[in-house]
């Protein structure tokens, strides 16, 4: 999985305006109640098999990107999580070397980061060409990847590697606490 280098972003508590009422009285001989609307109810929902993620609103989709998945071994956490980090040109430290990469065409995270899941309790697995140990914990989320051939594979370490222009549509669509669901 990659790392961000970024502070740590809580998800804040969504505040619904208050709901704006009119007595019998201003309203002649029947009480009128007007509740204002938060917006469009929106998540995601990410199909592994598929390599694609879906944009929901109000039960309809919205928008569907390609995507790349993590591999055998290193597979994309499934299950409901929710936005927990969103962050603009994200600095990415590698989880072994430790190596810090500034933002850039070079970054692996690309220009925008969604983180949707952390583990600390650790990690360690095969990629393919060596064994891998990360100690303490790691982050799961959406970005962008310089590496445009791999979108659409299984080929991550568990994050959802995105085209740079899909990560950055993504990142206008959600918030902090939007829901995240992951299919097999």
């Amino acid at each position: 999985m990659e790392l961000p280098h970024t502070p740590a972003l809580q998800p804040q508590p969504t505040q619904q305006p208050p709901a704006q009422t009119q007595t019998p009285a201003q309203a002649g001989s029947s009480a009128t109640l007007a509740i204002a609307s938060p917006g469009p109810e929106r998540s995601l929902v990410l199909h592994r098999s598929k390599r694609q993620v879906v944009v929901i609103e109000d039960g309809r989709e919205l928008r569907r990107f390609p995507v790349a998945v993590g591999m055998p071994g290193w597979e994309t956490p499934l299950g409901r999580f929710q936005v927990i980090e969103m962050a603009p040109d994200p600095v990415w430290k590698h989880p072994v070397s430790g190596k810090l990469y500034p933002p850039g065409p070079n970054n692996p995270l690309g220009s925008r980061w969604i983180g949707f899941h952390r583990d600390c309790a650790g990690k360690r697995g095969f990629n393919g060409q060596q064994h891998l140990e990360v100690k303490g914990c790691v982050t799961a989320g959406f970005h962008g990847t310089p590496q445009r051939e791999t979108v659409g594979r299984a080929v991550s370490h568990g994050c959802v590697r995105m085209y740079d222009e899909n990560v950055r549509d993504l990142f206008e669509l959600v918030r902090m606490g939007t829901v995240v669901t992951v299919l097999p």
